[in-house]
């Protein structure tokens, strides 16, 4: 529990109580101060994005691409696989569901009549030096091309260009998200927009809980046809790590825990200690899931037009972007932002609304995430390495062993 409570999502929480608080209380002048921090924030995270991309990506490419033999191959697209998976499975479903579950007749940005709206003190413009799509290709670029010309040197340069970024996320922008958010929600309590947002966070929360369950299941199916072995025992013997990623919200922190389980589930050392670590980076089926969800449920509050193109788009690049994602609390969302931006439009308020929904469920997408690095290592086992089967004998006390 004290882990928890010097976590970032007990903090988002305790902004968004602090925020509702204080919009009911504080006098328009107070308001406009946290609605001049709101901006500042705002234009410094759209200065930020196109750096973020540019220094995550480029890195990640860069060396995944080095290592070009046919086991990272294989890892690295049954992973996009996955992810990209996760990201359709939420559209269908919530596209499907959403239009019951929420009432879409009251928006969670529409400001009621005579409100008096908060404006701020002042602005400081901070234009990004590029777009956020030529971030992203610019990235692809670059980490294509050092690995296929065996740039050291850049690899290098863009390995130093990350750890500045990394800092920048760390030490800058996830420090100051609680205030950002704290004054959002003041300002949308000042101007009585709160309760349909309250009631929107818990609707979302319980969908998703309940998607996230679905997924593992359906992964461990996958990974059971494949093996040929019961997807609920192996999805049963994975449970401790998915406890920990709970406990401690990160897959690296979470990674002995996955070995141990997964090796348990009879996937070999060389193959557990390659792909465990590797899809902590590169696997985030619960991630994509969460944001996936949130977005869609946003557009549909908020009357935006969407289709299957567009949110197929999406998910495409989504899984791409997502793959260099920091490992900081809350790091997928920050990545996501940029595609959020430039494919669905996404405003600020709206960019804080999905920060706020992903980090406080932050937890339980990190625990989907490396438990169904599990099922990937188990195929990978079967398809990737190993010439043929392991056999599997059932044991008196009903449990099962593994032989070569």
């Amino acid at each position: 529990m004290s882990k928890f409570f010097r976590s970032l999502p007990f903090y988002i929480i305790v902004a968004i109580a602090l925020g509702v608080i204080l919009g009911f209380i504080v006098p328009l002048w107070v308001a406009r101060i946290f609605t001049t921090f709101k901006e500042l924030f705002s234009r410094l995270l759209g200065f930020s994005i196109p750096l973020i991309i540019l220094g995550l990506v480029t890195a990640a490419i860069g060396r995944m691409g080095k290592q070009a033999q046919r086991p990272l191959i294989i890892t690295v697209a049954l992973a996009y696989v996955f992810t990209l998976g996760s990201g359709l499975f939420a559209y269908f479903t919530g596209n499907a569901i959403y239009p019951l579950l929420l009432d879409s007749s009251e928006s969670v940005t529409a400001l009621p009549e005579s409100v008096a709206v908060p404006t701020p003190y002042f602005t400081i413009e901070m234009p990004p030096i590029m777009g956020v799509m030529s971030a992203l290709l610019l990235a692809i670029v670059l980490g294509l091309g050092m690995a296929k010309i065996d740039g050291d040197k850049l690899l290098q340069v863009a390995d130093e260009f990350e750890a500045i970024v990394m800092r920048l996320i760390s030490k800058v922008i996830v420090p100051l998200l609680p205030f950002y958010i704290a004054s959002i929600f003041v300002e949308m309590t000042f101007t009585d927009r709160i309760a349909p947002i309250f009631m929107l966070f818990v609707k979302i929360i319980v969908f998703i809980f309940i998607l996230h369950i679905l997924l593992l299941l359906g992964q461990y199916i996958i990974a059971g046809l494949v093996t040929r072995r019961n997807p609920l025992k192996l999805l049963w013997r994975m449970m401790p790590a998915y406890v920990t990623a709970l406990a401690t919200q990160s897959s690296a922190a979470t990674i002995p825990v996955t070995l141990k389980q997964t090796r348990s589930n009879g996937v070999s050392h060389e193959v557990s200690g390659f792909v465990i670590p590797l899809c902590a980076t590169i696997h985030l089926s619960g991630s994509m899931l969460k944001i996936v969800s949130c977005a869609l449920a946003l557009m549909l509050m908020q009357h935006m037009p969407y289709d299957f193109s567009l949110f197929m788009g999406f998910i495409a690049m989504l899984a791409i972007t997502m793959v260099a994602a920091p490992g900081v609390p809350g790091g997928a969302i920050m990545a996501a932002i940029a595609v959020l931006q430039s494919v669905l439009g996404f405003g600020p308020e709206q960019q804080v609304l999905m920060i706020s929904l992903y980090i406080t469920m932050d937890s339980f997408g990190t625990a989907a995430n490396i438990t169904g690095d599990g099922a990937i290592a188990l195929i990978i086992e079967r398809i990737g390495f190993r010439k043929k089967p392991l056999r599997i004998e059932a044991r008196d006390d009903g449990n099962e062993e593994v032989f070569e």
